[in-house]
């Protein structure tokens, strides 16, 4: 039979779902209104796009290593309870392999690609949210090679709210390289090394340290030294390589390095949830709106 409009508008009304999703539902039960509604919660739809415009700022942090690739990435969902689900860790490790194997650039290309049982990434997904009950996202990834000479760290704090994957080049010591990462996770550093920042971060660090000595009411004629001992401590805050090392306070991360007879190439930390606004709700009027709402 001919689907209208009037049929996939009442259909999204009832589902939530896509309208294209609507459509195609129509189409394969010839309109029988019930069975396009079962057959959009058989594919997760339904669920998933009444989900669609919730927070998901929880969840976790994982990475996963094979020889010399490694995948570092964060799923997110709605609450910290679902993240430690069965189901919804067994869905991380699925989405962890799948980006290994199939190496894809960017998370919208991960998303349409096809996992093992012939779903794409984005579908698979949607069919865990109908079995969770929560807004689930592939959030970010970054995929690290190494040569049989370096080393991954691979670090996960808290059961994964932090995760931390680092490099190090130049030695095969991986113990030492998850030292680093765990120092990483704790410090949260923005660089490897005072090379990387920017000379206009610098000098806006400069300025402002300058404004702060002046302020203070120191002479000028020392203003200048204070502020490049200053400088160093900044540097200390953002750069691993200058900050005392977590597990000997005697010694900086570069001479702890140094000592393996590596260097550290890169790092990646990824923190569950970073940059994500999360709603704030107010359980009083989430009851009193439930109330009006009777």
């Amino acid at each position: 039979m001919a689907i209208t409009a009037q049929m996939v508008k009442e259909l999204r009304e009832k589902t939530g779902a896509g309208m294209m999703d609507c459509k195609k539902a129509l189409t394969e039960v010839n309109g029988d209104m019930d069975a396009a509604v079962d057959f959009l919660r058989e594919k997760g739809l339904s669920s998933a796009a009444k989900k669609a415009d919730r927070i998901a700022a929880e969840g976790t942090t994982d990475i996963i290593v094979n020889g010399n690739d490694a995948v570092i990435f964060e799923v997110n969902a709605e609450t910290d309870f679902v993240a430690k689900n069965e189901a919804f860790q067994a869905l991380v490790k699925e989405l962890g392999e799948h980006l290994l194997a199939t190496k894809p650039a960017t998370v919208e290309e991960a998303t349409e690609s096809k996992m093992e049982n012939g779903l794409s990434v984005a579908d698979h997904i949607s069919n865990a949210v109908a079995k969770i009950g929560e807004k689930i996202t592939l959030r970010r990834f970054e995929l690290k090679t190494k040569t049989d000479n370096d080393a991954f760290g691979p670090y996960l704090h808290m059961g994964g709210r932090i995760a931390v994957l680092t490099i190090l080049e130049g030695t095969t010591d991986s113990d030492a390289a998850k030292d680093v990462a765990m120092h990483i996770a704790a410090m949260n550093p923005q660089y490897i090394s005072r090379d990387e920042v920017s000379e206009e971060e610098v000098e806006r660090e400069r300025k402002v340290l300058t404004e702060q000595a002046l302020n203070e009411g120191k002479p000028e004629n020392i203003v200048a030294k204070m502020v490049e001992g200053r400088l160093g401590k900044y540097f200390e805050d953002i750069c691993v390589l200058d900050q005392a090392f977590v597990k000997n306070s005697d010694q900086k991360v570069r001479d702890f390095v140094k000592s393996t007879g590596g260097t550290l190439k890169e790092f990646v930390r990824y923190a569950v949830g970073e940059g994500i606004e999360k709603r704030e709700d107010n359980f009083a009027d989430e009851v009193m709106s439930q109330v009006k709402g009777n």
